[in-house]
């Protein structure tokens, strides 16, 4: 494995920052597609053999390897190579760097849209749409999902990354609860606030040094927060009503005032631990394990986490998935959308061989292309009974699975079959992971691009904006403002530049809409 940096280089590269980005789009000769339309890939002797560079990120968790088994299967596929280079530090140091030197490798995992579109926009990343004639595969996977392929589009229409689907199920945020001590005490799962406010002080009646209800907060607030909101029909931030086809601000309507109140009972009740805003992992973890907390809100695979590190000395301890409360009277219940994936690879446009690099990422959208990157190769990682496909049974686990196949890992997937990773989490995972969808939106909130001129009011006007809501939020679950001053804080929110902000949302969103996803 190489490493990206070395010290003289990095000093050169330091000097080249002022440096523009090549935009020269300097194209092989076509070549000989890996994958032919609507097929799979050939993987004969036929295919022409080809390396790539490719500069991708380096998981803790699963560090990259050049031996994984993931590489080899698919050169046989597609005829490719991948010369891998990580980075010596942060990935986005690494790509800062490149991309001022004008020597980039021809593929570049990027963290998150935001920064491929940035580099695109500088002329360092290959539109893909332009290639969209020589990828009949990805032609035909961004007719079936144009939500996803529309998330990936830049301000100016162009697609930058590579669009993905599926691998994003690993986020779902969901409501979850100790079904065992919810038995034991006689108390049905709540399906509203009003429950659960309700089972909530029976079980602090019950085990009075406890707080039923405990969130890591102070760890990840924006995604606890959506959370929050959507269960009072309204967002924590600016969102696209489909009701009213409209964009709105959150935090300034009547419905959250509703959440608010609702909170401020949990805080004033003992319901929720007294420093609930700055609590962290560490910390959170702990009281759910030792029985201090009863109620959480997290990510989805924390109920592995927490049953199967508790059920070896405890094996009462029985954490399952919690249908989310509905906040308001005849509300739905709902658990915010966040199983999308933002990050992905680009091409670098000072690639000789961007023809080829485009041949080469369409067999990821064949049938045969995803099914290699989500169960690997059939008799050496799976097998098949019927039109069933089954881990064999030496993998057992998701995380050491991907540590020695490298399967969906960096630079190895775009499109997933998540089936995959369910095969091999337990029953009560899988059982959450199927009612979880039977509460997602009904439809996926817009994530427009935005332009450098929208950026800066989102950074400073936004940014002032969420700083008095966090603030205000505080203030009033604790008591130290009261909620009679509701009005006056929605004029002071006004203030700040909600129309203003709201209008970049629209703008971007109407932009998007406007724009063709296979051409201009």
């Amino acid at each position: 494995m190489k490493k990206w940096m070395t010290a003289s280089l990095l000093t050169v590269m330091a000097l080249l920052l002022l440096s523009g980005c090549s935009s020269n789009n300097n194209n092989a000769a076509a070549p000989e597609a890996a994958v032919q339309e609507g097929g799979e890939g050939s993987g004969s002797p036929s295919v022409p053999a080809k390396t790539f560079t490719a500069l991708l990120d380096n998981n803790a968790t699963f560090p990259y390897s050049e031996s994984w088994p993931v590489w080899s299967w698919l050169k046989e596929k597609t005829g490719v190579t991948l010369e891998v280079q990580t980075p010596s530090g942060e990935l986005e140091e690494s790509l800062n760097l490149a991309i001022a030197s004008k020597n980039l490798p021809d593929l570049l995992y990027m963290p998150n849209r935001k920064e491929s579109n940035k580099f695109g926009q500088q002329g360092a990343l290959v539109d893909i749409k332009e290639h969209l004639d020589k990828m009949p595969n990805l032609s035909k996977w961004i007719e079936k999902y144009p939500d996803e392929a529309k998330a990936a589009l830049s301000a100016d229409g162009k697609m930058y990354m590579f669009p993905n689907q599926g691998f994003g199920e690993t986020n779902r945020l969901v409501w979850m609860y100790r079904k065992d001590v919810f038995d034991k005490e006689g108390l049905k799962a709540p399906t509203t606030y009003e429950e659960l406010h309700e089972a909530l002080k029976v079980l602090k009646a019950k085990y009075p040094d406890s707080f039923p209800l405990s969130i890591r907060y102070g760890q990840n607030p924006d995604e606890l927060n959506a959370s929050m909101t959507i269960n009072f029909g309204t967002s924590e931030g600016a969102y696209y009503n489909f009701d009213t086809s409209e964009w709105h601000y959150g935090p300034t309507e009547p419905a959250y005032k509703e959440m608010l109140g609702m909170w401020k009972s949990f805080y004033d009740e003992g319901l929720i631990p007294p420093d609930f805003l700055s609590l962290q992992t560490k910390q959170w973890q702990d009281m759910v394990s030792t029985g201090k907390s009863f109620v959480t809100v997290d990510y989805i695979s924390r109920i592995d986490f927490f049953n199967n590190a508790m059920q070896k000395d405890n094996p009462e301890f029985n954490m399952q998935f919690l249908a989310p409360p509905a906040g308001l009277p005849d509300g739905k219940q709902l658990n915010p959308y966040f199983h999308y994936l933002e990050s992905g690879l680009t091409v670098a446009s000072t690639s000789k061989q961007i023809d080829d690099i485009m041949a080469y990422m369409d067999f990821f959208y064949t049938e045969e292309g995803r099914t290699l990157a989500s169960w690997g190769k059939e008799g050496e990682t799976y097998v098949k009974e019927g039109d069933v496909i089954k881990f064999k049974p030496e993998y057992t686990d998701v995380t050491e699975m991907r540590k020695q196949t490298g399967l969906q890992t960096s630079g190895t997937y775009t499109w997933i079959d998540f089936d995959a990773h369910l095969s091999l989490f337990s029953d009560n995972l899988k059982h959450a992971y199927e009612e979880a969808a039977k509460y997602d939106p009904s439809a996926m909130q817009p994530r427009p691009a935005f332009t450098e001129q929208e950026n800066e009011v989102i950074s400073l006007t936004g940014e002032a904006i969420n700083k008095h809501r966090d603030e205000s939020f505080a203030k009033f679950v604790t008591g130290s403002r009261n909620l009679a001053e509701w009005d006056m804080y929605v004029e002071e929110m006004n203030s700040l530049g909600v129309d203003k902000l709201i209008a970049v949302y629209k703008d971007a969103y109407d932009r998007m809409q406007n724009v063709q996803l296979n051409g201009d």
